[in-house]
């Protein structure tokens, strides 16, 4: 495995219909946080981590990330774009579009996440597993969203996002690690949601579980927001 070689796919087509009306005719990706649109900062966080390569999968009003954000040149970051067409494909869906690009190996990025964590350990760690897949986890306590993990013994037992338990402890961080094969039993152009494909991989024991003691900080809210806002206002 060369670290610096993985890409990350940032999923970044949806209509983040829960910030509007600020995302009618703005991307979530270029709403402005501290003075900058939020995926400069998240361009900015990957190149500290050592990435140096990002595929853009893009749906609703995709074309102005581009025209924003070209080639990624001016961030130090190499941009390619997916782009789901006609119909949103959804999480999942835009993945499996996007794999050409993606390579056999790839990182998994939310487009309104804003993750601190290091991102080497837990590709060496991905490739110590041998698994299809990787999920970074949380103990959130129901702290900042709904805990929807079972983690028990460094392994995902339970993750499902609809059925709530009470010895779910844990969330999904928001980053992962896959192999292009994960993908393999979804048709091209088929719609599904990432979710779907952690909850086989879950059943298979082909997802490996890595804890992060970082929180993570997110723009996918009015208070998500306001808070990224407060937190990067203060580094600056």
């Amino acid at each position: 495995m060369n670290f610096d070689s993985i890409p990350v796919a940032l999923l970044a087509g949806g209509l983040a219909t829960r910030l509007r009306p600020l995302t009618e005719k703005v991307p979530k990706v270029l709403l402005p946080v501290a003075g900058r649109p939020f995926l400069a900062h998240q361009l900015e966080l990957l190149r500290e981590r050592g990435l140096r390569r990002a595929v853009l999968c893009l749906g609703y009003l995709g074309g102005m990330v581009v025209q924003e954000f070209g080639d990624g040149r001016d961030h130090g970051v190499q941009l390619d774009y997916s782009f789901d067409g006609p119909v949103l494909l959804g999480t999942g869906g835009a993945l499996k579009q996007a794999l050409p690009k993606l390579g056999e190996q790839f990182f998994v990025l939310y487009g309104d996440s804003y993750l601190t964590c290091a991102f080497r350990p837990i590709a060496e760690f991905f490739e110590r597993s041998g698994k299809l897949g990787l999920m970074t986890v949380f103990r959130n306590e129901g702290l900042y969203d709904t805990s929807n993990i079972v983690f028990r013994d460094g392994e995902i037992a339970v993750y499902d996002k609809k059925v709530q338990r009470p010895d779910m402890r844990h969330i999904d961080y928001g980053l992962s690690l896959f192999r292009a094969e994960a993908f393999a039993e979804y048709a091209e152009g088929q719609k599904f949601d990432l979710a779907d494909l952690l909850g086989r991989l879950v059943a298979r024991k082909q997802l490996a579980g890595y804890e992060v003691p970082e929180r993570f900080y997110e723009i996918g809210s009015p208070a998500g927001l306001q808070e990224l806002e407060a937190l990067l206002r203060a580094r600056a």
